[in-house]
């Protein structure tokens, strides 16, 4: 859990104290916000003054994450890998210059399914597939990627819906039988064999259906 959603939680809780019930998420800070600023709110001066330091605090966090993010992508579109590795749903600038940074280089791996296994993304295999070569590679940058990619299936699933799916596809099939974290496992591994596929072969992403194979 990052800092700015830590400050939103306590935000949350010092309104529930009161009477106050807000839904999760960042994008519930107007609500909260306006419930703060409300001229006939029954919060005690002290209380909303507490709770105005908390949203000055999210405010500062905020714009350091918004400044970050425009630097990462600058610089993600720098470089064509990075640029290329954007093309696909569900990858922005922090994976892409993560994949980049830590990833080693694809003709590493001998197929998709190797670079998958390398992220801890598919069952573990008994031999040891394409990490033979691999030497001093970090393991917290393997994290790193192996999460973000995660991040990036979840954000993929809610932009698409569920009625964008196509019926019978396997991602319309697994979500009907698994929770939504084993899903975006499962959407994850498929972005890591499809970007296996898109460096080796130094491609775009050119496969928009979901239900396409990796």
């Amino acid at each position: 859990m990052n800092q700015r959603t830590e400050l939103v939680n306590a935000l949350r809780a010092v309104l529930y104290e009161f009477g106050h019930v807000a839904p999760k998420g960042i994008q519930q800070l107007k609500r909260l916000e306006a419930i703060v600023e409300e001229p006939d709110s029954d919060l005690p001066p002290l209380v909303r003054d507490e709770c105005r330091d908390l949203l000055k605090q999210i405010a500062e966090k905020t714009e350091r994450i918004e400044t970050k993010t425009r630097q990462a992508k600058d610089l993600a579109s720098e470089a064509d890998t990075t640029r290329r590795l954007q093309t696909m749903p569900g990858v922005g600038p922090l994976i892409a210059l993560a994949l980049d940074a830590f990833a080693p280089p694809m003709d590493t791996f001998r197929t998709g399914r190797d670079f998958a296994a390398w992220l801890d993304l598919v069952p573990r295999q008994h031999s040891s597939g394409g990490k033979a070569r691999l030497g001093r590679v970090s393991k917290a940058g393997q994290a790193d990627i192996r999460r973000l990619l995660i991040i990036g299936a979840m954000s993929r699933l809610t932009w698409i819906g569920s009625k964008t799916i196509p019926a019978g596809s396997w991602l319309a099939r697994i979500r009907a039988r698994k929770p939504r974290m084993l899903v975006a496992i499962a959407l994850a591994n498929k972005m890591a064999r499809q970007i296996w596929a898109m460096l080796v072969k130094k491609e775009d992403y050119r496969d928009p259906a979901l239900a396409a194979a990796a």
